[in-house]
């Protein structure tokens, strides 16, 4: 058992400290107070983390949208179907033939 690098007699020893200094009738209030101070870090850290991540996904969505758009721009055109001829081609592909 080794919780942030202090093993099983250090932890006794922090122990018998906390009893003389404090005496065993408020040592478990103590305990309570430290527990819930502990919880209530997690709490935040997870409220934060839950954030941090709701707002980094958000901020994806929000540069991807346009990076697909961008990129679906110029596929579309490449299989859209190509112009018809215009009358002026034609007439010029028709004087090349009979000039031939």
């Amino acid at each position: 058992m080794n919780v942030f690098g202090i093993g099983l007699p250090e932890m006794a020893l922090i122990f018998i400290v906390a009893l003389l200094v404090f005496g065993p009738k408020k040592l478990p209030e103590i305990g309570r107070s430290l527990g819930k101070a502990i919880r209530g870090f997690q709490d935040a850290s997870k409220e934060f983390e839950t954030e941090f991540k709701r707002e980094a996904e958000r901020i994806e969505k929000t540069v991807s949208e346009p990076m697909k758009a961008t990129l679906e721009t110029p596929q579309k055109k490449a299989l859209s179907p190509q112009p018809e001829a215009s009358e002026e081609s034609e007439e010029t592909v028709a004087e090349t033939a009979e000039s031939a």
